[in-house]
């Protein structure tokens, strides 16, 4: 495989990463969060800044799971008490802050970014398999949560926050740890991300990230990891198969959105099911 082949492969994996952490977040406990971006760019910047100062790669990753993490659980401290509308103001307002932050530290490249990232030492051959075997772990993670008794709590959160407060279960709790989980996943891919490229920039992470990841859920069926992932990979290969797609990128998700919103409500999933079910002969669609 060529050099752009194996960084396809790359880029789709890391989507699919923050694709399907952002649908813990949004998909599972009903969290709708439009500043996912910040949490990727805090692990990318983690890693980045350490790897530059001689850290090996395995602590680089850590530390930006860690760094993410916990700014994803202040961020969800700080929203216990926000729901819908706010809570999305409320995270644009987290991306727009990081990129605003990031830009004004020298120490951090400021504008120019940080472009002396040691490589990873694997090629971009290692690197593209190690970031598709993390993608797959997200995605195996994201299916064990969603059946356990952790996913049955983030759906009853979502579904209805004082219902589950009488049946016992901890919202704040919960909301935290969707947060915590999410950004953490996110942080990996940053890292990952910044070890790829060798280079990254505060525009990197913007808020037009976060539009994008959106879009995957959404495309892909709130709530179904398979669905999301499926997105994921769909909307980042259009851009390569339809080059012309590239100046109109917003254009072209938001058009996906608005088709997917009035045709087919439960995004690639519904329509999956929908079909598993008239195959069937018309029986309930698998969950």
């Amino acid at each position: 495989m060529s050099a752009y082949a194996y960084s396809v492969l790359a880029i789709i994996g890391i989507n699919v990463m923050l694709a399907v952490s952002l649908n813990m977040i949004t998909g599972f406990c009903g969290q709708f969060s439009l500043g996912h971006a910040a949490f990727y760019g805090a692990g990318a910047y983690a890693a980045a800044s350490l790897a530059a100062s001689g850290l090996p790669v395995v602590p680089a990753l850590l530390a930006g799971i860690v760094v993410a993490a916990l700014l994803g659980a202040v961020v969800g401290f700080a929203s216990l008490r926000l729901r819908h509308d706010f809570l999305a103001v409320t995270t644009i307002g987290v991306s727009f802050l990081f990129v605003g932050f990031v830009r004004k530290q020298a120490w951090l490249g400021a504008e120019m970014g940080i472009s002396r990232i040691p490589p990873s030492g694997l090629g971009s051959e290692g690197n593209a398999l190690l970031i598709l075997a993390c993608a797959l772990a997200t995605i195996g993670l994201s299916l064990y949560v969603n059946r356990s008794w952790m996913g049955f709590s983030f759906r009853a959160v979502g579904d209805d926050e004082d219902a589950a407060r009488t049946v016992g279960i901890s919202v704040t709790a919960y909301k935290l740890a969707a947060f915590t989980l999410g950004t953490g996943i996110a942080g990996l891919a940053g890292g990952l991300y910044a070890y790829f490229t060798q280079f990254i920039v505060p525009d990197s992470f913007g808020f037009l990230v976060s539009v994008m990841l959106m879009a995957m859920v959404v495309i892909g069926g709130t709530g179904s990891t398979l669905g999301v992932a499926a997105a994921a990979v769909i909307l980042t290969l259009l851009p390569e198969f339809f080059r012309f797609m590239n100046d109109y990128r917003l254009l072209v998700f938001g058009a996906l959105l608005v088709l997917v919103v009035r045709f087919a409500p439960g995004g690639l999933a519904g329509i999956g099911r929908a079909a598993i079910a008239r195959a069937r002969g018309g029986g309930a669609a698998p969950q």
